[in-house]
């Protein structure tokens, strides 16, 4: 017998030869041991002491030659002939896993059976073997395979037959699938993981009332198994909404401390719209995990939805200190809690905290906006401006459209209108500069220089919907060529059909036209999408018009609460109800 090789090796042959787990005798002593992963190989392995002789060394330098010189190819047929003499089920693995990589199926698919056949046992080579099988199409030989695989499973049936399904799903017969399942499970049924991957098998394959039975029986084999009411709850969400909610709080009322059944809950009523019971679930969740990111965003989000910026704010400090990696959207929500409550000073800081970056142009522009509301409208132009100087072209529009719209809020229309008007100049085909000086043109009361940017705008983007529906709005306004009015507004709808605004310019343009009840019927569906106070007041119009005056002063007035400041909407119910 030739001697064990004791000798020192290189450092790169010394690492492979460790991880493949072929270093014996007191070469092997000298070293920690290789160790599986006892979660994916199943019961402990045993290998055969092979001496590491000449031979082997040689096929192994071979191996990592050939994949230096990427040939992955040969590396793996080196290592599977050297499996195969050996019986040394590592080295057959490795074999495997560069066939893989290398993208030979039929290499990978020897080398894979080896190792499962040397190493029965292990998860990971059970999983190689049925996902080669799938892919080369050989379903009987994959049947055969798995009835094998589940026969040997012993104590751990249970998790092997929950990983069934996943293992198949690369197969697109999804009928196929379930048949497969179905006739391995036969011998399992009194396992409840077995009925779980015949529902599983059933719903993907359509079949949702078979998907249902074959949970509830795994549910009476083991009443209280929280993955299986969870994906019961599911089901029935997916085929009638508000079914698996229920399901999920009757088990949550016997059993109020299933964290992963609150936590399906609670996404599922976010799903559903209820915010403030889901909300509920997401804080009784961070009572037992408090420095949970996901709970602690999901929270913070419900809590600024529902108005308590208190809590918002408390959640999303504590995100930050935990480290959370979208650290600026954050600080853009704190900001605005901080503006919503009045502490002008304290968003202004968080807004100067967000980092160069998508939402630094808005962060810089939201802390003009302040400036400007604080009677500083001097200085925050001046900071619009400097930002502009120093942004790239493609964010520079925003920080001129920002002191464009901060001089129309402050009334100063002919210098927004300059400031637009300067920046098409240097660039004559931008769509934002076309669009909003077409808009300001209007509200200074130039109709032609209006029109002329956004038929230029137009003819660069036949696509842009609120071009159309700007030039078509602005003729109703005018009462001036109604028919042209309409055809440019079904224009706009054809890119937006659902925009409420476009809705409304519609609802409008038939009311001028006479058609009261279609304008209605744009009108309220409008209203419906967005109560916007614009709406409100023309569908006010429409409804007194048509004699349903009770109707159409609760219409104002709900919007008049929710915006006393609306010039449109106060002028409407002057003209109506001096």
């Amino acid at each position: 017998m030739k001697p064990t090789i004791r000798a020192a090796f290189p450092p790169r042959l010394l690492a492979v030869l460790l991880s493949v787990g072929l270093l014996t005798g007191t070469a092997r002593a000298q070293q920690p041991p290789v160790e599986e992963d006892a979660s994916s190989a199943g019961p402990a392995a045993v290998y055969p002491d092979n001496e590491l002789t000449p031979q082997i060394i040689y096929q192994v330098l071979l191996a990592e030659i050939a994949l230096v010189r990427s040939e992955p190819t040969l590396a793996a047929r080196s290592y599977l002939d050297l499996a195969q003499r050996t019986r040394d089920a590592r080295i057959a693995r490795r074999a495997a896993e560069i066939a893989l990589l290398a993208r030979q199926a039929e290499l990978a698919g020897e080398a894979a059976r080896l190792w499962l056949d040397l190493e029965p046992e292990s998860i990971p080579a059970q999983q190689l073997v049925s996902g080669n099988l799938v892919n080369q199409a050989r379903f009987d030989e994959l049947e055969t395979r798995l009835a094998a695989t589940l026969a040997r499973q012993g104590d751990n049936i249970g998790s092997t037959l929950l990983s069934l399904n996943q293992g198949l799903a690369r197969i697109p017969d999804k009928d196929l699938i379930r048949r497969l399942v179905t006739q391995v499970t036969e011998p399992y049924l009194q396992h409840p993981e077995a009925h779980f991957a015949r529902a599983n098998a059933a719903f993907v394959a359509g079949d949702s009332a078979a998907a249902a039975v074959a949970l509830d029986e795994a549910l009476r084999l083991r009443p209280d198994w929280e993955q299986a009411v969870i994906l019961k709850a599911r089901f029935q969400q997916e085929a009638a909404s508000g079914t698996g909610i229920q399901t999920l709080q009757d088990y949550l009322a016997a059993h109020p401390g299933a964290r992963d059944v609150r936590s399906v809950l609670a996404r599922l009523l976010v799903g559903a719209r209820q915010f403030g019971p889901a909300r509920q679930h997401f804080e009784a969740l961070l009572k037992d995990a408090p420095d949970d990111k996901d709970l602690l965003h999901a929270a913070g989000l419900l809590a600024l939805q529902a108005g308590d910026g208190v809590v918002a704010e408390a959640h999303f400090r504590r995100l930050l200190a935990l480290g959370f990696p979208e650290a600026d959207t954050l600080r853009m929500y704190l900001g605005q809690i901080a503006e919503d409550a009045r502490r002008p000073d304290d968003a202004i800081g968080w807004y100067k905290e967000v980092a160069p970056g998508a939402r630094y142009p808005v962060a810089q522009s939201k802390v003009a906006q302040i400036l400007a509301s604080r009677g500083r409208l001097a200085e925050a132009r001046q900071l619009l401006q400097e930002r502009a100087r120093d942004a790239a072209s493609s964010e520079r529009s925003q920080y001129v459209l920002a002191e464009a719209q901060l001089l129309r809020d402050a009334g100063r229309n002919e210098e927004a209108f300059d400031v637009l008007d300067a920046a098409l100049l240097a660039n004559p085909d931008s769509p934002d500069y076309l669009y909003e000086s077409a808009l300001m043109a209007e509200r200074l009361g130039r109709p032609e220089v209006m029109e002329g940017r956004l038929r230029k705008l137009i003819a660069l983007k036949p696509d842009h919907a609120h071009a159309y529906n700007a030039l078509g709005y602005s003729l109703v306004e005018r009462n001036q060529r109604l028919d042209e009015a309409e055809a440019l507004i079904r224009k706009a709808l054809e890119f937006a059909p659902n925009d409420p605004f476009i809705v409304d310019s519609l609802g409008w343009v038939l009311y001028r036209k006479g058609d009261l009840d279609g304008a209605l019927e744009r009108l309220r569906a409008a209203y419906e999408t967005r109560p916007d106070p614009e709406i409100a007041a023309h569908l006010g119009e429409v409804l007194w018009m048509l004699g349903r005056r009770d109707e159409a002063a609760r219409t104002w007035k709900d919007a008049a609460r929710e915006h006393p400041d609306n010039a449109v909407l106060g002028d409407v119910i002057k003209k109506f109800k001096p």
